[in-house]
């Protein structure tokens, strides 16, 4: 404002604009470093928690990062998710506090460890040896730490607070004592036993894996169509169906039944096949064969009619109906395996030659399974119970009556660790399925040449599908039956040690447990109770190093474990005092035994580690429940439990069958509840395009470069604006788009900071004297309250940013600061209105930068360090700003919002001259708008409209207008028609006005104008 012209005064240093040193250009990438910095020094964690003293606590329980490599876009994006929840908890008047942590054994560090022996061309040491071992762990405990505090550092730089010098860390000894007391709490409970059960093995790191250490990767796979000759010897009467009710079938003798597998490797372990008395099936014989090797015309095979099709077209045969097969003479039917006459190496020194196998002579029974579907394949199932899950439990279903019938039920194990067949595999041993690179081995060729050579080979092929794969070595995993540890799912037990009848299963007080729990975003409910619903028992071995020994002694001979609480403390005395390696010390057994009239002689000392999903499934135990290790999270008294504290678990969506699964099993086995009261997930970060980043691809976005280049409240702009229960998306132009959010928002920051540099807070204006356009804004931001209060409350962080933004763009800078700058910067220092202004702006600086502050950490502490200089204040102690109950007006509300859209239609208007060069400021319109409908002329004809719509004048008429005036389709009823305001323009405000009304003093300014300039030179006088 001010428009000086040769001769005149200079009016530029008497108006109250804006000044202040919030620049507006962010350097968030210079600023932020800086302010964590302060934040260390004035310790502003110790702050929190001495301001949070006494209030309901809202713990969020970190699931643990492991330590290795580092942070990625994932990790940004839920450490970032994690801070929005404790700092926007904590400002809504809770003990929100955030203790971090780290997953520190495992597989991949091992690796690691054994990747710098290769490349300085050391050996491996002898884990069989005490000291060794434990050199190796130290090598590991080392790596671990060292990225830990990496780690730390990137964490730090996004914002997030903590108690960061106090993190939890599952390898220091406090929390591997815990980890042993908790999994001996399985042993006393009664689910922890030793058992042979296939598992999935990776050959490559030569270990079980759990369910939640698998990913699926497209892989190309044998397929096999494969005949089992049904036996002619006659079926007993033992049979579950009565003999006379089945009818007899004598063309089943001379057919096979028809299976598909895409695991040749597997058949020598071939026990049974798997049928469903739901599928129809049908006996066929060949016709035809397009091939001159193979079926030969003549054979039958009996398959599911509704596959019979699709068997014909993939084996180039052709098939002709004879009958229908009922299920109930399948459930009579026994086959011959199709390796029976298979040759290997004859028995006895000294003979040459080969000799048939006695191997596979053994009988094939058919089991009825509600797995078996007609969807694919031939509508059976090849059951193989030492290398599948399905195929173990039907087997171990049917034991009983197998056993009757005189079928031996012992599983074979086939194959060994490195998955090359045994002797219990005949004819094939030395036949690997997987090379030691994860590379497909020789095993599968050998089988189907053998099943060639028998004429039991229908068809092969190549089939390209997700296969299960380990997620660190990205290799290929085999089901393969192995002597592990496990946790039973469906054994009764009682987590209190309370004897009784019907105790239920941990599978069961998951279930109940999962029931009493809140899932955000709902659907998570369903999600982790199917995938508990199907676990099978939790694998809790591993044949590694770098772990939390599962700490029992077992009896030699009568294979129990030892029970001896006194014996269970030794060992938590010793690992809080010395780490797990206190476990593979040499003469531990005698250590923790010997004392307690025990013999190490006569008991196994077990030396699996525990599955990594444990150690961090144990982490409430210690983390939350230890206060002489966290004192910060002292005195939680959980709302389950009577109380008024609650407990939330924040991670991805994947670990809904991870962390959050093995947190629930583990918490409900051993205390017989969840260790949370709120479970959040999130999805996954993809680029621009939904695509997933790759490096190879070229399309990964680092948080270091975004935070190098924009900064991390960008990206904390990111998250929070983001559908975090969905997959989210980023890149350049994206990040791109938040940057100018983040100016749009930092702006209206800065505006309000330089404004208030003229406000003096001894001349606030109450409610009950500010003119109506204050009041309405308050009520906006009484609206905005509520809305912004609720979505924090409920994790709807977006709608945080929605709702704000609309405020701060659209309530304040477009409309009311827009409005208000010309009493601002113009009115006399004294003016009623412009104290009521600034009161305002002051009460709306106070709420936006506290309702931001949990999302935009820096700007908005450097925006409130602006405002309230302070050598260890903060914006981050203070609580969401409240509002008063009486600023809600809706009276005064649908009138403003009435003038509002008026006031859309005359910008219109206004533009369009604009945009004609027949206008340039506003003010230089005096505009005549017409409203037809008088009710709304009525709701605003006391507000100042001209004021409203910045112009010198305004003429409202009631009427429908020329018609050509200016009209929105959507706005009936209104019309504008633009008229050139007369008379002379101020040089002060630019207003246009009757120059008869001026000043004499002051002939260029409006009367409004020289009154203000009189009490600015009477200030100016006595400052003097």
């Amino acid at each position: 404002m001010t428009d000086q012209t040769s001769g005149e005064r200079d009016y530029s240093q008497t108006l109250f604009l804006p000044k202040t040193d919030f620049a507006m250009r962010a350097g968030l990438s210079q600023r932020e470093p800086q302010l964590i910095e302060r934040w260390a020094k004035i310790d502003l964690y110790k702050k929190l928690r001495e301001a949070a003293k006494g209030k309901p606590k809202f713990v969020l329980h970190d699931g643990p990062p492991y330590a290795n490599g580092n942070i990625h876009i994932g990790h940004a994006l839920n450490k970032i998710l994690k801070d929005l929840v404790t700092r926007s908890q904590s400002m809504l008047g809770f003990d929100s506090n955030y203790v971090p942590g780290w997953d520190c054994h495992g597989l991949p560090i091992e690796w690691r460890i054994e990747e710098e022996y290769r490349a300085k061309g050391k050996p491996k040491p002898d884990l069989s040896s005490g000291a060794a071992i434990n050199a190796f762990r130290a090598e590991c405990r080392a790596y671990a730490t060292n990225w830990l505090n990496i780690q730390r550092e990137e964490f730090k730089r996004l914002g997030v607070t903590g108690d960061w010098d106090n993190p939890y860390q599952t390898m220091t000894y406090p929390a591997e004592a815990q980890i042993a007391r908790e999994i001996m709490k399985f042993k006393e409970n009664g689910l922890l036993y030793r058992g042979s059960k296939p598992v999935m093995w990776s050959v490559v790191e030569k270990t079980a894996l759990a369910e939640a250490e698998i990913e699926y990767h497209d892989h190309q796979s044998d397929m096999v169509w494969v005949k089992f000759p049904v036996k002619e010897a006659p079926l007993p009467a033992y049979n579950i169906v009565p003999a006379m009710s089945i009818p007899e079938h004598p063309q089943l003798k001379d057919a096979s039944i028809l299976i598909w597998t895409t695991t040749p490797w597997t058949l020598p372990g071939n026990r049974a096949i798997a049928y469903s008395r739901k599928i129809e099936y049908g006996l066929y014989e060949v016709t035809a064969n397009e091939r001159d090797f193979g079926p030969k015309p003549g054979e039958r095979y009996i398959i599911a009619k509704k596959l019979a099709e699709h068997v014909a077209s993939s084996a180039k045969i052709s098939l002709s109906f004879v009958s229908d097969v009922p299920a109930d003479a399948l459930a009579r039917t026994t086959c011959s395996h199709p390796l029976a006459a298979f040759p290997s190496p004859a028995r006895g020194e000294g003979q040459k030659g080969r000799e048939p196998s006695l191997g596979y002579t053994f009988d094939v029974p058919l089991l009825d399974g509600d797995h078996v579907t007609d969807d694919a394949g031939t509508g059976f199932v090849h059951t193989a119970p030492g290398h599948g899950r399905e195929d173990f439990e039907i087997w171990m279903a049917n034991g009983r009556t197998l056993a009757e019938r005189g079928i031996d039920t012992a599983i074979p194990f086939t194959v060994d660790d490195d998955s090359v067949y045994t002797a219990q595999a005949p004819g094939f041993e030395g036949k690997r399925v997987i090379k030691e690179n994860g590379d497909k081995g020789d095993a599968n060729e050998a089988v189907i040449k053998a099943l060639i050579d028998a004429n039991m080979l229908v068809a092969r092929a190549r089939l390209k599908h997700q296969y299960p794969h380990s997620w660190r070595s990205k290799k290929p995993v085999i089901f393969r039956n192995t002597p592990q540890w496990f946790i039973a799912m469906d054994r009764p037990f009682s987590a209190d040690g309370r004897a009784g009848d019907n105790q239920p299963t941990l599978r069961e007080t998951a279930f109940e447990a999962i029931s009493q729990t809140e899932w955000v975003p709902a659907s998570g409910q369903n999600r982790i109770r199917g995938m508990v619903e199907n676990k099978p028992d939790w694998v809790m071995s591993r044949q590694r190093a770098w772990g939390v020994p599962i700490t029992v002694f077992v009896h030699r001979e009568t294979k129990e474990l030892l029970r001896d609480a006194r014996v269970d403390q030794a060992i938590a005395a010793a690992f809080e005092a010395e780490g797990a390696d206190a476990w593979f010390a040499e003469g531990a057994a005698a250590r923790f035994l010997a004392p307690f009239d025990h013999d190490p002689a006569t008991y196994e000392m077990v030396t699996d580690v525990l599955d990594v999903w444990f150690d961090s499934g144990s982490t409430h135990s210690y983390v939350l429940n230890t206060p002489k290790h966290f004192p910060t999270l002292d005195g939680i008294h959980r709302i389950v439990d009577g109380g008024r504290d609650r407990v939330m678990y924040l991670e991805g969506s994947d670990q809904h069958r991870g962390w959050f699964q093995s947190s629930l099993l583990e918490s409900c086995g051993t205390r017989g509840r969840a260790p949370f009261d709120v479970v959040l997930t999130h999805g996954f970060v993809l680029d621009e395009k939904g695509e997933k980043m790759s490096k190879s691809v070229g399309n990964v976005v680092a948080p270091q470069d975004v935070i190098k280049s924009s900064g991390a409240d960008i990206l904390r702009l990111w998250v929070a604006a983001s559908d975090y229960a969905d997959d989210l998306r980023i890149g350049p132009r994206i990040v791109e788009n938040f940057v100018d959010t983040y100016r749009k928002l930092r702006n209206t920051l800065r505006w309000s900071l330089g404004t208030l540099a003229h406000a003096d807070p001894a001349q606030l204006v109450a409610f009950a004297d500010m003119p109506e356009l204050e009041r309405y804004i308050l009520h906006r931001l009484a609206e905005t309250h509520r809305e912004v209060i609720a979505a924090y409350a409920a994790y709807d962080y977006k709608r945080v940013i929605a709702v704000m933004t609309t405020l701060m763009t659209g309530d304040l800078s477009a409309f009311y600061f827009d409005i208000r700058k010309d009493t601002l910067y113009c009115d006399p220092a004294s003016s009623p209105t412009r104290l009521a202004a600034l009161t305002v702006i002051d009460i709306c600086f106070r709420a936006m930068t506290t309702w931001l502050a949990p999302i935009l950490v820096f700007t908005c502490e450097e925006a409130w360090l602006a405002r309230y200089p302070s050598e260890a204040g903060s914006v981050h102690t203070a609580l969401f700003e409240p509002v008063e109950a009486f600023w809600t007006d809706p009276a005064l509300a649908s009138r403003f919002e009435a003038a509002r859209r008026l006031r859309r239609v005359v910008n219109g208007a206004l533009e369009i001259e604009r945009a004609q060069k027949r206008l340039g400021s506003s003010l230089e319109a005096a505009p005549v708008v017409y409203i037809a409908d008088a009710r709304l002329l009525g709701e605003v004809d006391a507000i100042d409209f001209a004021e409203l719509c910045i112009t010198s004048a305004i003429d409202i008429r009631l009427g429908e207008g020329p018609a050509d005036a200016f009209r929105l389709s959507d706005m009936a009823g209104i019309a504008v028609e633009v008229i050139r305001a007369s008379g002379r323009k101020c040089a002060r405000s630019w207003k246009y006005f009757d120059p008869a009304s001026a000043d004499p003093a002051y002939p260029d300014i409006t009367p409004r104008d020289a009154v203000a300039m009189r009490e600015w030179t009477a200030r100016q006088g006595e400052a003097a």
